[in-house]
């Protein structure tokens, strides 16, 4: 029974992670700023969607921090700092999928109070 849960949520994932890819697109001037979370780890990367390239990543196991509401500002922070160097004030934020609460929803909340708009 755990199995056909597991693999119902992963659809219904994938089903909302092509909806909102089919409508979002990164450039170099603006960036699709794209989150990954795992069960202990929570990683960004800001792509080019136009060259196939990553401009700017930061990973939070690289950084030991696990996937939680406070470490998540923490990687916010890194992630606003990378985008900086890179002079690049502006992104289109993608979840991925995932539902905007939580973990998600406060790496965007930190991310906006670091200067990054949406």
């Amino acid at each position: 029974m755990l199995k056909s849960i597991q693999k119902r949520k992963n659809k219904l994932r994938a089903q909302r992670k092509a909806r909102v890819r089919g409508k979002i697109f990164g450039t170099a001037e603006l960036p699709r700023l794209s989150v990954y979370k795992s069960n202990k780890y929570f990683y960004a990367q800001a792509i080019d969607d136009n060259a196939g390239v990553t401009l700017a990543a930061v990973d939070g196991r690289k950084l030991g921090l696990k996937a939680n509401r406070e470490d998540v500002t923490k990687v916010a922070a890194e992630m606003a700092k990378n985008l900086a160097s890179k002079n690049i004030e502006n992104v289109v934020f993608d979840r991925n999928g995932y539902l905007y609460h939580g973990v998600v929803a406060a790496f965007a909340d930190a991310l906006r109070e670091a200067g990054i708009k949406f």
